[in-house]
């Protein structure tokens, strides 16, 4: 029986279980190291038995982490443009990124 758990990253949610591999917004630490996550929203197993639903968050449930790479996403193309004015700017837009492993949940 394995957890689950909604973890708060970077703007976004996401949902984890152990052993699980996340490209998630850049986290200040070095590859190779551990970290933790402690806005953790929600813990449960993976038949849904036992849940527990923070308000916003679990107290004293935490997300270890390996930092696993940091790297950059693809390009995203940003352009402006204005209709009979001869107006049109191309801007370029990549991304930090950490690919992380999701250890213990507790």
């Amino acid at each position: 029986m394995t957890k689950i758990a909604v973890i708060k990253t970077g703007g976004k949610q996401y949902v984890v279980k152990e052993g699980d591999k996340l490209a998630i917004e850049k986290v200040g630490a070095k590859e190779g190291k551990s970290a933790s996550f402690k806005d953790v929203l929600l813990v449960a197993d993976s038949e849904g038995k036992e849940v527990e639903i923070g308000t916003p968050t679990v107290k004293g449930k935490t997300v270890e982490v390996a930092i696993e790479k940091q790297f950059r996403d693809k390009k995203i193309n940003v352009m402006k443009f204005k209709a009979k004015s001869r107006y049109h700017k191309k801007k370029g837009h990549r991304q930090h990124q950490t690919m992380v492993k999701i250890g213990k949940i507790s």
